[in-house]
């Protein structure tokens, strides 16, 4: 769901309020369950978004900008809190500002303990607004740390993995962006948030399903979770998020058998996560080696 100003999605702008109810309302008629904000949507598109679509039961998510977190009462706000305007000395309502040297120094300079800081989480935790980590998305544009391991290349097309290489030299942020955002999401979870954690293949690329699933794991020990609190994050709270804790999350006798078998103890050691043998989806399971194989330089073509 976008508004004016679109440049990067191939969707229908909205043009006020009503087009807003009207949108939301045609797509939940063909069986969507969940609708995300995009960047240039207005307050008012936003709110219109917001009451039809929990009318109807399906769930908002957004990727803000020209709406700030505090604004947004909405279910989720995926990628961590680097996209978060509400800090932007030049944020205007209904608009989104550009990112500049100066929004950038406010962003890095942020105090996770600070009362502006706080104060935001407590909102998002008032209005029960879940956050969602991508990790990896951030840290494809680290510059400071190494390509994709050789195992996810492989499964992406020639093109992709070009694509991507070559926009990883042309990049030149260090790391502080990566750690700023880690440091945020412990201190929303320390403040009693719900964080929730996807890859999104997004940025410059090279984020690939399953493997970015990973890695967002492992990143989130790095930010200072437990490898237990981690997997739980990735886990238990999507289970609790989409209101399904009864039949998926967790492993209990009685719920839906999705889960994968792992050479290791990721517990303990939680680079373990990438040795899994089997997928079990339904009680059905699949050899990963040969799923892995089987999309060997497809991914970015199909």
């Amino acid at each position: 769901m976008e508004g004016t100003g679109n440049f990067r999605l191939p969707v229908h702008e909205l043009k006020g309020p009503e087009d807003a109810r009207k949108t939301v309302e045609f797509w939940a008629d063909q069986g969507v369950t969940s609708f995300k904000a995009f960047v240039h949507m207005t307050r008012a598109e936003l709110a219109a978004v917001i009451e039809t679509a929990h009318k109807r039961g399906p769930k908002v998510t957004g990727h803000l900008c020209s709406i700030t977190y505090r604004e947004a009462a909405i279910d989720d706000i995926e990628h961590g809190f680097a996209l978060a305007t509400d800090f932007n000395p030049d944020k205007k309502a209904d608009s989104c500002p550009p990112r500049t040297a100066q929004s950038r120094a406010a962003y890095l300079n942020l105090n996770p303990s600070s009362t502006q800081v706080q104060d935001l989480f407590r909102i998002l935790i008032q209005h029960h607004v879940a956050v969602t980590s991508t990790l990896p998305v951030s840290e494809a544009y680290t510059s400071d740390r190494p390509p994709l391991q050789q195992r996810v290349l492989d499964v992406m097309s020639p093109q992709a993995q070009a694509g991507y290489l070559a926009q990883r030299v042309e990049e030149e942020n260090g790391d502080a962006g990566l750690k700023k955002e880690m440091e945020l999401e412990r201190a929303f979870v320390k403040a009693g948030g719900l964080l929730l954690a996807g890859p999104d293949p997004t940025g410059i690329g090279g984020v690939v399903a399953g493997f970015g699933d990973q890695r967002e794991v492992e990143l989130l020990v790095e930010a200072g979770f437990t490898p237990l609190e981690a997997i739980h994050i990735a886990t238990s709270n999507g289970a609790q998020f989409l209101g399904e804790p009864d039949h998926i999350g967790t492993l209990v006798p009685g719920k839906q058998a999705d889960l994968v078998v792992i050479r290791g103890n990721p517990s303990t050691n939680i680079n373990d996560i990438e040795n899994v043998e089997m997928v079990f989806k339904d009680g059905v399971g699949y050899d990963s080696a040969k799923l892995i194989e089987s999309v060997r330089g497809q991914v970015g073509l199909r």
